[in-house]
């Protein structure tokens, strides 16, 4: 029987995970299954159809256990609305404890209600010990296994949503970003945005996720261009490179007496070769010597 690879999504923008549906060869994208994961039983979306995907993660790929039922899905949605209860719960009981540099941002029962995640933002760098507020809420919760889940400043403006810094209606990471990709001041650099903290920081005070966005094709443009201060010879005489524009794949030089000017860059003769070739014509031959 050929193996039939399907993904499954558990949050609305959430991460991806790979299953092994070969059990049910008629599963189609947009329904609903229940799989066993390292947190548990949880219910979740089809999202996409791979046959014969290679290379699982450890051994074998996990099975999916069945579809979904019109009672799994109404329990999901009867636990869901106790979610808002869990977290003000947690949130009560945190402030009791006088745990400070802790915020709750939300709670999670998956599908049955067998399993409560509780999910914390520290805002420090210092460990904080959460064994007793979690012994307290396994004892609210008897019938839900508990667990403390401490996520980064990036997962929790995802979970919070709201506008963007740049004006958007939603932010990208609750939008369409279903993971984070290393993002580093060298992306802002290589685009020539300003690095003022307000200019490349995101409401969740990290740098912006949409900093990788163009990077490749900045990065590729500039390698076709002169850097910034080298001698170039253009038009209007010869002159010094002040500033890249890559996707108009065009400098600006700084001409003396004259000002800046925009070139693009097959108006450009290099001057270090020009000059190069100056000084080898004024070179006498070896007949002449």
């Amino acid at each position: 029987m050929q193996q039939l690879i399907i993904g499954v999504r558990f949050q609305p923008i959430g991460k991806t995970y790979h299953f092994d549906a070969s059990a049910i060869p008629d599963i189609q994208v947009g329904e609903f299954v229940i799989v066993d994961t390292s947190r548990g039983t949880h219910l979740g979306e089809v999202t996409q159809l791979v046959k014969n995907l290679s290379t699982p993660p450890e051994g074998n790929w996990k099975k999916v256990e069945r579809r979904a039922t019109p009672r799994d899905l109404l329990l999901k949605q009867t636990w869901e609305c106790k979610q808002v209860e869990a977290t003000i719960n947690c949130r009560v009981r945190l402030s009791e404890l006088k745990l400070t540099g802790i915020k709750v941002i939300t709670a999670e029962f998956n599908y049955d209600g067998s399993r409560l995640a509780f999910i914390l933002n520290s805002e420090g760098d210092e460990k904080i010990e959460l064994k007793t507020l979690r012994r307290d809420m396994q004892n609210l919760y008897p019938h839900s296994q508990v667990e403390i889940r401490q996520i980064g400043p990036r997962d929790v403006a995802k979970y919070l949503g709201g506008m963007g810094a740049c004006g958007q209606e939603k932010r990208c990471c609750a939008k369409f970003l279903t993971d984070f990709s290393p993002i580093s001041i060298k992306m802002a650099k290589v685009q020539g945005i300003s690095l003022t903290p307000s200019e490349i920081t995101g409401m969740c005070g990290r740098l912006r996720c949409c900093l990788i966005y163009e990077f490749e094709q900045y990065a590729e443009a500039r390698k076709t261009l002169p850097k910034r201060n080298k001698r170039v010879i253009t038009p209007r005489g010869e002159g010094k490179v002040v500033d890249l524009l890559p996707l108009k794949q065009a400098v600006l030089v700084e001409i003396p007496d004259l000002g800046r000017f925009e070139f693009h860059r097959d108006e450009l003769q290099p001057w270090d070769e020009l000059e190069a070739l100056r000084r080898k014509s004024l070179e006498p031959s070896p007949n002449d010597r």
